[in-house]
């Protein structure tokens, strides 16, 4: 089965408007179905790093869409992966009532007991609220120990900016701490690409992964991927499998630095 750009594209466009397409499983009349697509501006979720991954050979084809970031509601760290291609194997939770198929897999970088163990005991009430205890040295992060830098000013630098009410010491906040990985380490906070594979055949050739690129407001409902650059330059790569085509005329915008996220 080839495809073509339009193909494509109409399915980026599927996943932006939240809309199941017809990869989906077909499922039972009562399952739920989730279609998601790259938020950088998610309430509960304080972004970090953000990246796009392409897969494709002669007849299938695949864009994974990575972000990581805070988790606020959940107090944890996490990656998110969203899929969106014709040879998906989708995440399903099944329950008694009725099937949740999804296109979305979390991956956990810090758990909530490890928030719980690191998070400031001392002081007034919000100073104990989401920020890292002054004399915490180290972080677990999946399975490896990480020296926590606790200096302020080392993410000022980074334009991380430190909470400015209730935190008299200056501590540094959850969702900083993940900002300031995805700056100084990113691969720590990076999926691996076995992770990413979970969910995509273990043979679909990996064309390339796209760091930095122009973003458009997933709440534009104006202007779809079908109508954008970014996503355009992508289906031609994807159908012709020639990385060469990435030539994007417009500004990198990804960066978290230029959206707002996890205010809610």
């Amino acid at each position: 089965m080839t495809f073509n750009e339009t193909e494509i594209l109409e399915q980026l466009d599927l996943a932006f408007n939240g809309e199941p397409s017809k990869y989906y499983p077909t499922g039972q009349p009562e399952d739920i179905k989730y279609n998601f697509f790259l938020d950088l501006e998610h309430g509960y979720c304080e972004t970090a790093g953000n990246r796009i991954h392409l897969y494709a050979d002669s007849t299938r084809w695949i864009v994974v869409f990575e972000k990581s970031g805070y988790q606020n509601r959940g107090t944890s760290a996490e990656i998110e992966l969203n899929y969106i291609g014709n040879c998906i194997d989708y995440p399903i939770d099944k329950y008694p009532e009725r099937n949740y198929i999804t296109n979305a897999n979390n991956i956990i970088l810090i758990d909530p007991t490890e928030f719980e163990r690191i998070e400031n005991k001392d002081g007034e009430e919000m100073e104990t609220f989401e920020l890292i205890g002054q004399n915490i040295k180290e972080i677990k992060i999946r399975d490896n120990i990480v020296q926590f830098d606790n200096n302020y000013q080392n993410y000022e630098k980074l334009g991380i900016d430190i909470r400015d009410y209730d935190n008299p010491k200056n501590l540094i906040g959850f969702g900083d701490f993940i900002r300031y990985l995805h700056e100084t380490n990113p691969a720590l906070i990076s999926a691996t690409e076995e992770e990413i594979r979970k969910h995509i055949p273990k043979d679909i050739p990996k064309l390339m992964t796209i760091d930095e690129f122009h973003f458009v407001s997933a709440y534009d409902k104006t202007n779809p991927p079908s109508r954008q650059e970014t996503y355009q330059l992508i289906a031609k790569i994807l159908t012709t499998k020639n990385v060469t085509n990435w030539k994007p005329t417009q500004k990198p915008n990804n960066s978290w630095k230029n959206w707002e996220s996890g205010h809610l």
